[in-house]
């Protein structure tokens, strides 16, 4: 489990166990929600829609064995049916304001009783972003029933007119792989809800779809050009096992994440021009799109102009031995901020 989520969680349980630090602990569990739903958006922003039905992993043991598409939806319909049939016992999200036409979705289950090429079917037949955004209102209308708990309603539990409740709503497979969930969720109290399904179980899912979206971006990159269109190098860039770059449809960027449609400013500029890369256009030295906006342009303007002079293959020569010599992350710790001095440091460590 990632360690920060991890620890997170760790310590916002602990703060709603006490009544005195309650509402600081719901604080936590609304902070780590937000720092998750975004992984979920990056992924959403940036991936093609062929990749929310793939199942790189599949028949593996795991939650990573199943797809992007499925992942949301299982992690939202869970949610939806805790928070409002069996804690609010009032109307699910999915049954307002047209969600399920909206999202296209064949069930009003969990998931839990499909398998294998089921998953990847039942996946195709989504609009993911319409799941995205019932996904986002599911969240959203649940972080306003957490809101209004009071530290007594911890240990609320449910009845056997509550399991008959969730029972006749039949959003639960009758499938021996599903209906389990039943007698799981009426076990708990409140606080154990908030654990499961309201935190926890959104980290166990949400690394496996990570998981899925790093191979995905891995397959993608096979025999594409490292070189981005701005100039740097994906294969020594600290995010390369997770995104495809810029020249594939897996772009995971930091520039991708927040622009239009996932393209940055740089490949939408070479894209339209038609050009390999920022270093085979006349106005690099001036230019301030993209990465080239940023503090620290310097260090990835220096490379593009590098490779002008010499070519993508020798700056990859030359990015070898800085990582060699150097233990850093980012290429702007070792070129600077300095134009001059990144290429006088990109010149001294050519061969």
């Amino acid at each position: 489990m990632n360690k920060d989520w991890a620890e997170k969680n760790k310590r916002m349980q602990s703060l709603i166990g006490k009544e005195a630090s309650f509402r600081e602990g719901l604080d936590v569990l609304f902070e780590l929600r937000d720092e998750l739903f975004g992984q979920i958006s990056s992924i959403v922003k940036t991936f093609p829609a062929e990749a929310f039905y793939q199942m790189p992993f599949a028949g593996a043991e795991g939650y990573h064995s199943k797809t992007l598409a499925y992942s949301m939806w299982h992690i939202f319909r869970i949610e939806d049916i805790v928070a409002h049939t069996l804690i609010a016992q009032d109307d699910q999200v999915l049954f307002t304001d047209g969600w399920l036409k909206k999202t296209k979705s064949p069930l009003i289950t969990t998931g839990n009783e499909l398998k294998g090429a089921e998953i990847a079917h039942f996946s195709e037949q989504l609009d993911v972003k319409a799941v995205f955004e019932y996904c986002r209102a599911v969240m959203e209308s649940t972080n306003g029933l957490l809101g209004k708990l009071e530290y007594k309603d911890l240990k609320r539990k449910f009845s056997d007119a509550d399991r008959e409740r969730l029972i006749g709503s039949r959003c639960v497979s009758n499938d021996e792989d599903a209906f389990w969930l039943i007698d799981y969720w009426c076990g708990k109290d409140i606080r154990g809800l908030i654990q499961m399904p309201f935190s926890r179980h959104w980290i166990m899912h949400i690394e496996a779809m990570c998981r899925i979206k790093n191979k995905l971006c891995q397959k993608a990159r096979k025999g594409v050009d490292p070189i981005a269109y701005c100039g740097l190098s994906c294969n020594h860039c600290f995010l390369k096992d997770w995104c495809g770059g810029c020249r594939t449809a897996y772009n995971t960027c930091s520039y991708a994440t927040c622009s239009p449609d996932g393209v940055c400013p740089n490949t939408a500029c070479c894209r339209e021009k038609g050009l390999d890369g920022c270093w085979g256009c006349e106005e690099l030295s001036g230019c301030r799109k993209g990465f080239y906006a940023e503090k620290d342009i310097n260090a990835i303007k220096a490379m593009a102009l590098f490779i002008r002079k010499h070519g993508k293959t020798e700056l990859a020569a030359v990015l070898d031995r800085l990582h060699q010599q150097n233990d850093f992350q980012k290429i702007q710790e070792v070129l600077g901020e300095n134009l001059e001095q990144g290429l006088e440091i990109l010149e001294q460590n050519r061969k």
